[in-house]
């Protein structure tokens, strides 16, 4: 258990890709606090069992993406329980789908502010700690849409480029002090959330489940096959050991070959 003693905090953690980085991570030993929002039976279900794979302290908050000051008190909740966030990951994101000159201004946003700014206040808030500490792991997550675009996805593909760039610009700034900063940039990951698209397509579109998943969610993943949340949690918990030290600055592709064409 390679992080007994270290400290994670993880924003839209309560499902999908948010939750499996802490489980991975809470294995390892990691004292974790969750973020998100969801079903309070459950999120509590989740927290205890983390904490039972930690053999440390597992917390949630329901701290606001869109909310500064409540990301700050994210952060002031780990340093004070933890002396502060050892690991850093920002997951949280939302979508809206829309040709630009439709795009609801509101939904504009609110994307650019749960995708990309509260990445900013994340790392605003937590950096001065681990430079403290002189040891830091911050990881976001991206998309394969931080290095290519889909139409009708304007705001999504802005906030995750902006995230790829706001990663190599704090990766230089913090590089001589123990700490590294990436992204991850995923294709499509089989998720509850993309599960749950699959029957709005087939009516809209007209078509069997089979064709959604291989002729429209992976029309552009060469391998044909979805990312698996525990892929891309592995990929986050090699970039907190310390063979991982020298990668920082990195954009890592988890999407079977899209970004590639």
């Amino acid at each position: 258990m390679f992080l007994k003693g270290k400290s994670a905090l993880i924003t839209g953690s309560t499902s999908g890709i948010g939750l499996a980085y802490a489980k991975a991570l809470a294995a390892e030993g990691a004292a974790v606090i969750i973020n998100g929002f969801g079903d309070a039976g459950e999120i509590e279900k989740e927290r205890a069992a983390l904490a039972e794979t930690s053999g440390a302290e597992a917390l949630y908050s329901p701290a606001d993406m869109t909310r500064p000051d409540e990301i700050a008190g994210l952060v002031r909740l780990a340093a004070d329980k933890f002396g502060g966030p050892d690991i850093v990951i920002s997951n949280a994101g939302i979508q809206h789908v829309a040709p630009v000159e439709e795009f609801p201004v509101e939904k504009w946003d609110a994307i650019i502010a749960i995708n990309l700014t509260s990445t900013f206040h994340l790392m605003h808030a937590a950096v001065p700690l681990m430079k403290a500490k002189k040891w830091g792991r911050i990881i976001s997550t991206a998309s394969a849409h931080s290095l290519v675009a889909s139409p009708n996805k304007s705001a999504y593909v802005a906030a995750k480029h902006g995230i790829a760039g706001l990663t190599k610009t704090v990766a230089l700034e913090t590089a001589t002090h123990g700490i590294t900063v990436n992204c991850i940039s995923p294709g499509y990951v089989w998720t509850p959330l993309v599960e749950k698209q699959i029957p709005d397509t087939m009516k809209a579109r007209g078509l069997t489940r089979e064709q959604v998943m291989h002729d429209v969610l992976l029309e552009a993943q060469p391998t044909k096959e979805f990312v698996t949340v525990d892929q891309v949690a592995a990929l986050a918990l090699f970039l907190c050991r310390d063979e991982a030290k020298s990668i920082t600055g990195a954009n890592l592709s988890v999407d079977g070959g899209w970004a590639a064409e």
